[in-house]
């Protein structure tokens, strides 16, 4: 058919380029279903596994006047980060809502007004999931978060950020835990009467824990109620990790090896945090989830601010308010970029690297600064699950991250009050 070879050669070569073609448009195509069928997977075992986030301040929200945690709210335009049907379009099955009380003056007027709010926003944890006990119910114990994934409904456990409302009374303590309180963080931004934080610009006061510290450790143990170390300076881990007999945990922390913060942990604490058999609850806060960038028209406008402003403590109320308000809304002229969920991830591989699967979680300090890109509110989480199987993570181990570590470490919580009780 072919009179030279030459002429054989080019039809071969012609039908070659056919192929490869063709090929390339294949594999392109299969590329993007590829992509399609991870995402699939990955949102099956986000629904299969038990999602627990750790951390979120909204019961400050909770107790505004009008506000539903039934209703969807646009967080763009309210600031709210979580309610009940962002959580389910998250496939969110279980959160702690932090009742948080900002740190004040350290004396029986200042307590009592800790204790009241505190109260306050325990009680409003509780009327919320009897109003709306047909898609949440209140969780106190590690099986209620299973139990309420069964019956299709979001389990609300319950902690308290910053032990200022326990003031200077031990009853307290089990006061709250009868309210469905299950850790306390002992510290926030300032020192208390409890331990030192990693923030207080006038630095440490007790070199850790302090003595009446130790006795709320103590009778947290007794209790049942898990110690969160989170926001506690670093001699705050070492004291809770060899005063505490029940494993302890950090409930929205990252790594100080990936982001170097204070509020971060080190790669000794994280492989001492498994040896305690605890851990550590990623947060989606982007200043401790990546380097911020130079951002010097925000650094001057606070630099201005800081120039003209009265110490913290001698501001009163209303000064404070404003005061924030101020901060805010430089934020607002001036943004760092966002962190986003590959950070989220990076921090999440360093800490297995470091401490293993069993001791890593998710905590995401929403309503309380927490929200990056992709995982702006309540209803992005499994954008977290959509990238821990892009990285090759089993959904074994997915969910050790999502909820079993919290949750074993909860019940080795408990199993310590019943044997110090039963001693």
């Amino acid at each position: 058919m072919f009179s030279k070879p030459s002429q054989k050669y080019s039809v071969f070569l012609l039908l070659c380029v056919i192929i490869l073609s063709g090929c390339t448009t294949q594999q392109t195509s299969a590329d993007a279903e590829s992509e399609e069928e991870l995402r699939k997977r990955a949102l099956e075992i986000h629904d299969r596994v038990l999602t627990v986030d750790t951390h979120a301040d909204t019961p400050l929200r909770m107790i505004q006047p009008g506000f539903d945690m039934a209703e969807r709210h646009d967080p763009n335009e309210t600031g709210s980060k979580v309610d009940y049907p962002r959580m389910k379009e998250g496939g969110l099955d279980a959160i702690f809502f932090a009742a948080f009380v900002a740190q004040d003056i350290r004396d029986d007027d200042g307590n009592s007004r800790a204790k009241a709010l505190c109260l306050q926003m325990l009680d409003s944890i509780k009327a919320s999931t009897d109003r709306n006990s047909d898609i949440v119910g209140l969780a106190v114990n590690p099986d209620d978060g299973y139990r309420l994934e069964d019956e299709g409904k979001r389990a609300i456990y319950v902690g308290i950020e910053n032990g200022y409302p326990i003031g200077k009374d031990l009853s307290n303590i089990e006061l709250y835990y009868n309210k469905g309180v299950r850790y306390i963080t002992l510290v926030h931004s300032s020192n208390n009467d409890l331990a030192d934080s990693a923030t207080d610009s006038d630095g440490p006061e007790h070199g850790g824990i302090s003595a009446f510290g130790e006795e709320v450790v103590k009778e947290m143990n007794r209790l049942g109620i898990m110690v969160d170390v989170s926001h506690g300076n670093d001699s705050v881990f070492y004291d809770a990790i060899n005063m505490s007999k029940a494993p302890i945990i950090a409930s929205h922390s990252n790594a100080r090896a990936v982001t170097d913060h204070r509020r971060n942990m080190t790669d000794e604490m994280l492989r001492l945090m498994a040896e305690n058999g605890g851990v550590v609850q990623l947060t989606m806060l982007s200043n401790y989830l990546r380097e911020a960038p130079a951002n010097p028209q925000k650094d001057s406008a606070e630099a201005v601010l800081r120039a003209d402003m009265k110490p913290v403590d001698e501001m009163t109320d209303e000064e404070r308010t404003a005061m924030r308000q101020a901060f805010r809304e430089i934020n607002q002229k001036y943004p760092d970029p966002p962190a986003t969920v590959v950070h989220v991830v990076d921090h999440i591989d360093h800490i297995v690297k470091v401490a293993g699967i069993d001791h890593v979680g998710i905590g995401c300090d929403f309503d309380g600064g927490g929200g990056i890109e992709g995982i702006f509110d309540a209803s992005e989480v499994m954008n977290i699950t959509i990238e821990l199987v892009r990285r090759g993570y089993t959904e074994e181990e997915i969910e050790k991250i999502w909820g079993g570590n919290i949750i074993r470490v909860f019940k080795e919580v408990e199993a310590v009050a019943e044997q110090i009780q039963a001693d």
